[in-house]
């Protein structure tokens, strides 16, 4: 897309935005009746585009900006299903009913300590452990699912960690993707030369003892089209061997693909789609290795879902939920349950809740397969 001119004339912020957002609900935010297993009325909705499918939410959980709800993450145990979210601003881990979106329980204090969060952002399932990025710890802290008991932390060179995702390694452990933010002394990027730490690869074991992790690099390009310039989100897949991580700069916001090496894969994904922010990532995954990334464009107007073809990275079409804003982080399940016969994707919204859309709704009104279960 084409580029803003210097001259051109002055806008707020993201985080001014941000800040009278929050101003103009929080006023009601706390007094309003829960909306959870409610679909929301679409009236005040933007105008509609025409190549994009709009979806009513199954639900959106209870509202409140004063928690700034950034990043989702699902849980399932038996019977049990859990929705988790990142609360930024009241360090902790809000847990709901993935099925209605009610409120279970609040996890955590703020504070330095095991078990304790400051300014927690993404957040990763991994089957029994809950891995979460604490963006003013400069860490990354683990629990133990569905006890919340804290495992340890590790942190080597973070500095304003934001996104993180996962792949399974040899001998039961992980490997973490950390993305890392971090700016200079006044708060710009750092030039291009500086930038070859955006992205922090761990491999982490659960021991008897809590969790072990070790540094295996760090990575991104410092030339060229591979340069990480501002990053949160970021998503593997380990069978095609990628990464996608998000490009937020404004002016030019699209996905950059790396292998799960740290290697700049040479590819773009989707410049020109995300006239906002590239944000939140997700992957359908299909046993054939076939399945759909979706990508977010953050936006407090129109906030749209870009869906592009797992393998070929085509892009295959867009939707928006009815009601659903301003989306940090998304998590896709794949799993049948409650009111979602093929899963579900949950949308940070407003950062004062988690919006919960069907993947059978989706898949149907963009043409996609809803088959693949996890």
């Amino acid at each position: 897309m084409t580029a803003i001119p210097a001259a051109a004339a002055p806008r707020l912020t993201r985080s001014a935005r941000l800040v009278l957002l929050a101003f103009l609900l929080a006023a009601c935010a706390r007094g309003a009746p829960s909306n959870a297993g409610r679909t929301v009325d679409s009236a005040a909705a933007p105008a509609a585009r025409t190549d994009t499918a709009h979806i009513a939410e199954t639900f959106i959980t209870p509202f409140d900006t004063l928690d700034n709800v950034d990043s989702p993450a699902v849980y399932h145990a038996g019977d049990v299903h859990w929705l988790l979210a990142s609360a930024k601003t009241t360090d902790a881990i809000l847990v709901y009913d993935a099925t209605t979106g009610a409120p279970v329980r609040r996890v955590g204090t703020s504070g330095t300590s095991a078990g304790a969060l400051r300014r927690p952002n993404g957040l990763a399932v991994a089957d029994s452990t809950l891995f979460v990025v604490e963006r003013d710890n400069h860490r990354v802290q683990a629990f133990h699912l569905p006890s919340f008991r804290p495992l340890g932390t590790f942190a080597t060179g973070l500095r304003k960690p934001y996104g993180l995702t996962w792949v399974r390694a040899g001998g039961g452990g992980y490997r973490l993707y950390v993305t890392d933010n971090y700016e200079t002394a006044d708060e710009q990027v750092p030039p291009d030369h500086e930038l070859g730490r955006r992205v922090h690869l761990y491999e982490v074991r659960l021991t008897p003892q809590g969790v072990e992790a070790s540094l295996l690099r760090t990575f991104g390009d410092t030339v060229g089209d591979g340069t990480l310039r501002i990053v949160e989100s970021i998503m593997a897949d380990s069978v095609q061997g990628r990464l996608l991580v998000a490009e937020e700069t404004e002016v030019d916001s699209h996905l950059k693909l790396y292998d799960l090496e740290g290697r700049f894969g040479g590819r773009i994904v989707g410049r020109g789609r995300f006239p906002q922010q590239a944000e939140g990532i997700a992957l359908y995954a299909c046993a054939d290795g076939g399945g759909y990334w979706i990508a977010t464009d953050q936006g407090e107007g129109v906030n749209t879902f870009h869906v592009f073809d797992r393998k070929t990275l085509d892009h295959l079409g867009a939707f928006t939920g009815e009601e659903t804003r301003l989306t940090d982080g998304v998590a896709l399940t794949q799993r049948a349950f409650g009111p979602f016969a093929a899963g579900a994707l949950y949308a940070s919204h407003l950062d004062g809740g988690i919006a919960a859309l069907s993947w059978a709704a989706i898949a149907e009104a963009l043409g996609l397969r809803s088959d693949c279960r996890t």
